[in-house]
């Protein structure tokens, strides 16, 4: 585990690489989808922590949302409009409908959510160090997880973004937002998308300095943290801020926090 280059932030505790050994463990391919997460709620009646709040993060050039639904932007970072009414089945505002993109993965959705659907399902989260060994593919110590190659032969292999951040997307990966589960190439292993599209939430609390001290076996992360950790960068990331679609990047949020960039897949029990 970890970031074998250097290019990681000092902040996210990326380094020191370091060997771990897991018991074996099965992950979804793919990130749960809308329509997956919409079997959750029709089945359960839960509501989602967007919901109840009545308003979640949009970025700027996907809302879909008439002006009197934008409540502010968020601080440093005015790319992200809070909206009214956005939530799981709502990704861009009101007008906006889960049936249109069944098969994106479901957004607006915090750490709890996330744990919410994992008891109905009889699944959980990954650890991050189930994460990052399903995420690597069989490829130790490669930058992405198809190589060390961003874009090898010209070809895209993850939903990130082009152009000059925030303003400007040339979208050469065919996505300004979100893109349907399977859009691009899988890794070694089979898992589609886990660099881009949306970040993934993981089991572990975030300590940066974990990594100095952490366990060598099935590694379950610190007992404290600022945030829970999320893995795999989205369709917002950009090598001149945050080049965090690289396989050992990690970066947390709190885990009531939601937005339209962030979702979850599940291991099994």
């Amino acid at each position: 585990m970890g970031d074998a280059f250097g290019e990681g932030y000092s902040s996210d505790g990326e380094s020191p690489t370091h060997e771990v050994r897991m018991d074996p463990f099965s992950i979804d391919a793919t990130t749960v989808t809308n329509r997956m997460f919409a079997a959750f709620v029709s089945a359960t009646g839960y509501r989602t922590e967007a919901e109840t709040y009545g308003s979640s993060a949009v970025f700027h050039l996907l809302s879909t949302a008439k002006s009197m639904d934008i409540l502010g932007v968020a601080a440093g970072a005015p790319w992200w409009l809070n909206i009214r009414g956005a939530d799981w089945a709502h990704p861009t505002g009101l007008d906006s409908r889960w049936e249109d993109v069944p098969d994106h993965p479901a957004v607006h959705i915090s750490h709890n959510d996330a744990l919410a659907y994992c008891r109905w399902a009889g699944r959980r989260l990954p650890t991050e160090a189930q994460w990052e060994y399903a995420a690597r593919g069989g490829l130790a110590g490669k930058r992405y997880a198809w190589g060390d190659d961003l874009t090898p032969g010209g070809e895209h292999h993850c939903n990130i973004w082009q152009g000059t951040f925030p303003e400007a997307n040339s979208i050469e990966d065919g996505y300004l937002g979100t893109a349907p589960v399977k859009s691009f190439p899988p890794n070694g292993y089979g898992l589609y998308e886990v660099a881009g599209n949306i970040w993934e939430w993981c089991s572990d609390w975030f300590l940066p300095k974990y990594y100095r001290n952490s366990p060598r076996d099935n590694p379950q992360g610190p007992t404290i943290g600022a945030g829970r950790v999320m893995r795999g960068g989205s369709y917002l990331c950009h090598d001149s801020y945050c080049n965090r679609y690289r396989v050992a990047a990690r970066t947390s949020n709190t885990p009531e926090s939601s937005s339209g960039n962030c979702g979850f897949r599940t291991v099994a029990l």
